[in-house]
């Protein structure tokens, strides 16, 4: 029973809603699984929101917060090619980039699922009197590496696809090969967008988990209906 009130003290806090005394003696049948799953429930779908912000069409490349430019290193490059009229070569590159971005996020889904399904009822409390962000620093520290793990490979296999690899090294070695370009430049790119694309996306479940502490209706799902029916 006392894991159970504390669950509920935690659906208090994300859901902004005096649920406590309007719940039915005895919790009304519900066991403590499902009022673990509501809560589960209430942080998956803003993961899942955050990933699907993100893995689609111009997730990256249409967004002024998001898109991904190239490298610093890099930066000379564009615009020395630029200035020659190969603009067109450096935009083919940075679309390609983004759309391998958009493709690799895809790949969270499954880790923040297991994230998810290894969450503790203690680790719910601690989010709860932790800070307004500390649900995402939770998945922070849960998943970063496992993210990074993974879309190394999947980012290089979508840079592929998009032709990202052969666009920026297009770029990469008409530069080099100036007979001015004393210092050759060749920035690891897959490592670049593999960070990006992972800030980007804690960006993203920041404000999804803004979202589902301040706006009930942003987070209510069947299983949520079931725990505090009657409400």
């Amino acid at each position: 029973m006392k894991k159970i009130v504390a669950v509920v003290v935690l659906a208090v806090a994300l859901t902004g809603c005096d649920v406590i005394s309007k719940l039915p003696t005895g919790t009304g049948g519900v066991t403590e699984a499902e009022a673990g799953q509501g809560i589960k429930e209430a942080l998956g779908q803003g993961l899942v929101k955050a990933v699907l912000n993100l893995n689609k069409t111009d997730g990256f490349f249409g967004s002024q917060f998001y898109k991904v430019l190239l490298p610093p290193d890099a930066v000379k490059i564009e615009n020395t090619l630029r200035d020659l009229g190969m603009g067109k070569m450096v935009d083919k590159a940075i679309l390609s980039i983004n759309r391998a971005a958009e493709d690799a996020v895809g790949y969270a889904k499954p880790i923040f699922v297991d994230a998810i399904k290894d969450m503790t009822l203690m680790d719910a409390i601690n989010i709860v009197r932790g800070p307004k962000d500390a649900a995402t620093n939770y998945f922070k520290d849960k998943t970063r590496n496992a993210l990074l793990a993974a879309f190394l490979p999947s980012v290089k296999t979508s840079l592929d696809k998009v032709n990202a690899t052969k666009y920026y090294g297009d770029i990469v070695n008409t530069y080099n090969n100036f007979p001015t370009t004393i210092k050759k430049i060749n920035p690891d790119l897959p490592g670049f967008v593999v960070e990006k694309a992972t800030d980007a996306l804690f960006d993203q479940i920041a404000k999804e988990e803004a979202n589902i502490r301040e706006n009930p209706v942003a987070r209510t799902t069947e299983i949520l209906r079931k725990v505090f029916g009657g409400i």
